[in-house]
């Protein structure tokens, strides 16, 4: 429904046709042309000439008249169209010059016998409803955007950032004449102890649970890329992770009486009263730090992680050393080792060179995945992702670009392909991964957020359950008989969870109300 057939009040001016939709009152004063109107859209009354109804109507700014909310985008386009038309009909018709030639136009003539203007030039982003939507100034704000993020280096994850898209959104929806943004000294200064402070603010129910519901000190060792060795310590409890405090270990000698002053230090900070349990890696160093802990605080536990109990695990399980008391461990799993050597050496090889990396990216959408040193469930997601792309690198090492490879590693390159088209070899692969998968879930359900100190005890029981019965079913063997692989890896399995368990373990699990 046009907007011409909705408003048929009064008739239309051909100079001035936005008066048909308002309605004409009385006139205002003695002269001019401003008249009291009310708009037939929001039935708001108003005085002023037609240069205000058009404002009005057309919401256009700084006129001195609010716009009408009534309004809607079509039926403005259309009176926006109408408007510019009464605007041409204003103006002379005027016939542009040709080019200039040099001569000079007889006396006379039709070009001198009248003036000649230049069409103006429409500039875009003038027009009144262009205003009304700032769709310039959009664009512009955009650009300069996007530049930012180019020229910063900024990870286009950022966009998604629920923080920057706030603070940009305050600040469009805010008149902030002449606001300059926080520089250098202030983002690392002034400002950034405000924001402490509020998230100080934000922590206090958390750390006024502690003291009815207690809480959990964990502490982390790792390396940053500085090769600087860190020490994190977290403040866990129902509620939430808190972090407390992070050490550079870099000039100190990391004994038990370096760790366990660290802790004891923690444990004072978020108050004795409160710690419940200490976590810590299984390593020699914090074991020894436990006992002059307990002996500070006899009521707080020392418990292992689980998540680097089950990683020790695997690690005997997959990289089985070959040691006089290990000679049973290593006689079983030795083969593992040796499946993932060859795994790793799949992944190097094709990795390492620039060519070879081409020919793989033309057969697998997947990519590679390295394997972290300090964590063996990686071996496991290593030899997953080579499951997964089987075919992928199968059709890679038959294909003309592989066979024509002529480099220095030739006889390396066969020795992939003989690898990779060996099915005894994809067999032991699936049989690896299916066997650790109970260990691995257990892994990924433990290396969470979420409490599960009440599960540990039956996840654990679960586990080896499911292992055993993976390996019964490979090997054949029925339930009452025995398998010296299986009890290879009982074995690995019972002894760390002999070395991790704890009263809190037993005790959270009997009052599991599962």
């Amino acid at each position: 429904m046009s907007v011409t057939s909705r408003f048929g009040t009064s008739e239309a001016v051909d100079n001035a046709p936005l008066w048909k939709y308002v309605t004409k009152m009385d006139k205002v004063g003695d002269g001019g042309g401003n008249k009291s109107f009310t708009c037939n859209y929001c039935l708001c009354a108003f005085k002023g000439s037609y240069s205000r109804v058009k404002a009005q109507l057309l919401k256009i700014l700084n006129l001195g008249i609010k716009a009408c909310p009534k309004v809607s985008y079509e039926h403005m386009v259309e009176m926006q169209k109408m408007s510019d038309l009464a605007e041409q009909r204003k103006k002379p018709n005027l016939v542009s010059l040709p080019p200039h030639s040099g001569s000079i136009p007889k006396e006379g003539s039709a070009s001198t016998s009248e003036a000649v203007l230049p069409m103006k030039r429409k500039v875009p982003g003038n027009s009144p409803l262009e205003k009304a939507f700032n769709k310039q100034s959009r664009d512009k704000l955009d650009s300069l955007i996007a530049r930012a993020f180019y020229s910063g280096g900024i990870s286009f994850n950022f966009s998604r950032n629920p923080y920057w898209i706030e603070m940009v959104k305050y600040a469009a929806n805010n008149n902030l004449a002449g606001y300059v943004p926080p520089g250098y000294n202030s983002l690392r200064t002034t400002l950034l102890q405000k924001e402490r402070a509020h998230m100080e603010q934000l922590m206090k129910p958390i750390k006024s649970s502690w003291k009815d519901k207690g809480l959990s000190i964990v502490s982390d060792r790792w390396t940053d890329a500085q090769r600087r060795p860190l020490i994190n310590f977290m403040g866990t409890s129902e509620l939430g992770p808190i972090f407390l405090k992070a050490i550079d270990g870099t000039k100190e000698y990391k004994d038990k009486h370096y760790i366990a002053r660290l802790l004891l230090d923690a444990i004072s900070k978020v108050g004795p009263q409160n710690v419940v349990q200490v976590i810590t890696d299984n390593a020699a160093v914090m074991k020894s730090a436990r006992s002059i802990v307990e002996a500070e605080y006899p009521h707080i536990f020392w418990t292992p992680c689980v998540v680097h109990t089950l990683n020790l695990a695997l690690k005997n399980i997959c990289a089985a050393k070959n040691t006089e008391k290990n000679e049973v461990t290593f006689e079983a799993c030795h083969w593992i080792t040796e499946i993932i050597d060859d795994a790793s050496f799949i992944r190097i090889f094709i990795m390492n060179h620039s060519m070879r990396l081409a020919i793989f990216n033309e057969f697998s959408p997947l990519k590679l995945l390295a394997v972290a040193e300090t964590r063996f469930a990686s071996m496991l997601i290593m030899l997953k992702r080579l499951r997964d792309i089987k075919k992928n690198l199968q059709a890679m090492v038959i294909s003309e670009q592989w066979t024509s490879y002529k480099e220095d590693d030739v006889g390396k390159a066969t020795n992939v392909k003989n690898i990779i088209l060996n099915d005894v070899w994809w067999g032991k692969v699936d049989f690896i991964l299916e066997f650790t998968k109970p260990i691995y879930d257990m892994i990924r359900v433990a290396d969470t957020d979420t409490p599960i100190l009440h599960l540990v005890y039956d996840m654990w029981d679960t586990m080896i359950e499911k292992v055993k019965e993976v390996i019964f079913r490979y090997e054949g063997i029925q339930e009452n008989e025995t398998s010296s692989f299986f009890n290879v890896i009982y074995d690995i399995l019972i002894d760390r969870w002999t070395k991790n368990s704890t009263p809190l373990h037993c005790l959270a699990h009997s009052l599991n109300p599962k």
